[in-house]
């Protein structure tokens, strides 16, 4: 008999089945295997940990029930480190009462599988996930090849989701245990439409305010540039003329040129020119780096 060709979507994928039940998990193993995936195993949560700790999968097909740490348990450990936040897990119980379903959802799962399993239909879903989770995982490193980091706020101002150069820039702009000061900084971009702060050796982190995102989500685009006149930042006089002062200080509170242009009744070309001096006086090039420093020469 001529295996089965391994399918597009599942080539080259691994996928990590956790499940105490060691007829169940050599089901799932060989199955996943006449797809074409590449399958790890593991019969509790420790080992399911340990796996990951030397292979990060495509996707998690996950035990709910589980003597010890439980797959909901085990879930929410994986959604809170940012190595593993982007796996997508589907539970397979065989609890199917709405309360346990909301508890998967709840603890960071994709989706769900009711045992006894059906096959055709864990393999379709688990791939619909692979693949979605695999098509915004290029979306986010090509917003970071570009330069750019992204960060989701969720309803509430709390980092929902960030992307891998946006994790790198925070974390040297605030430190390993400066997540609270970074989601505070980050939550001022939402009024202001733009903030910035200085990162490691005086360059300026940048967070613009891009609109909603979803539900009650929030997103902001994240780039680094260079404070080439740093120290001017720390410089208290800057020969702005009051014009120029007006100008930069409506800048720094995030407001467009046309919106300038309107509260101080002149026209937009007029903005531009001042801007132009400003930069220069500043010796700064962008919007951004003087912002940065508006807030120190306009206190």
């Amino acid at each position: 008999m001529t295996p089965a060709k391994p399918s597009a979507a599942a080539q080259r994928h691994a996928i990590l089945v956790v499940d105490d039940d060691l007829d169940s998990l050599r089901m799932l193993s060989d199955a996943l295997s006449v797809e074409g995936y590449t399958v790890l195993a593991a019969r509790d949560a420790q080992e399911a940990l340990q796996r990951l700790e030397i292979v990060i999968p495509d996707g998690i097909l996950l035990d709910a029930v589980m003597p010890g740490m439980d797959g909901f348990e085990l879930c929410r450990a994986l959604k809170v480190n940012p190595h593993w936040v982007h796996i997508p897990v589907v539970f397979m119980t065989g609890l199917s009462e709405t309360e346990q379903i909301l508890k998967g959802f709840a603890s960071g799962g994709v989706d769900y599988v009711v045992k006894p399993l059906r096959l055709p239909e864990v393999l379709v879903r688990l791939a619909t996930h692979v693949g979605n989770a695999r098509a915004g995982r290029l979306a986010r490193e090509a917003v970071d090849v570009a330069g750019l980091g992204t960060v989701v706020l969720d309803s509430l101002g709390r980092v929902a989701w960030r992307s891998p150069q946006a994790m790198r820039w925070l974390q040297a702009a605030f430190g390993e245990e400066g997540g609270q000061q970074a989601q505070t900084w980050l939550q001022s971009a939402l009024s202001s439409s733009e903030v910035s702060t200085v990162s490691t050796e005086n360059n300026l982190l940048v967070a613009r305010y891009l609109g909603a995102s979803g539900i009650s989500e929030s997103m902001l685009v994240l780039h680094q540039t260079a404070a080439h006149n740093a120290s001017a930042a720390r410089q208290p006089e800057v020969p702005l003329t009051p014009r120029e002062t007006e100008v930069l200080s409506w800048l720094a509170k995030g407001k467009t040129n046309r919106d300038i242009a309107d509260i101080l009744g002149m026209s937009h070309r007029t903005v531009n020119k001042h801007l132009e001096h400003i930069f220069v006086k500043l010796g700064v090039e962008t919007r951004s780096a003087a912002t940065a420093i508006a807030g120190q020469i306009l206190k």
